[in-house]
């Protein structure tokens, strides 16, 4: 088992309510994906377009945008 991050680079493609985005991943598939709490206290701008990176949910649930890029 390894404690490495999956950590995926995407596009924004809609913003949804609640600091929520639709991403599209560098493989191809969409998630749902909501801000870090780090990029919500810094009020780090996501606009429709930008290229993120997305931290997965182990469980397949949303992901987690952690950086602008």
């Amino acid at each position: 088992m390894t404690d490495q991050p999956n950590v995926v680079k995407g596009t924004i493609l809609e913003a949804l309510p609640n600091t929520m985005f639709r991403v599209e991943l560098d493989t191809g598939a969409t998630q749902v994906a909501y801000l870090a709490g780090k990029m919500r206290l810094n009020r780090i701008k996501v606009l429709v377009g930008d290229t993120v990176e997305v931290l997965q949910d182990p469980y397949g649930g949303k992901g987690r945008i952690v950086r602008r890029m």
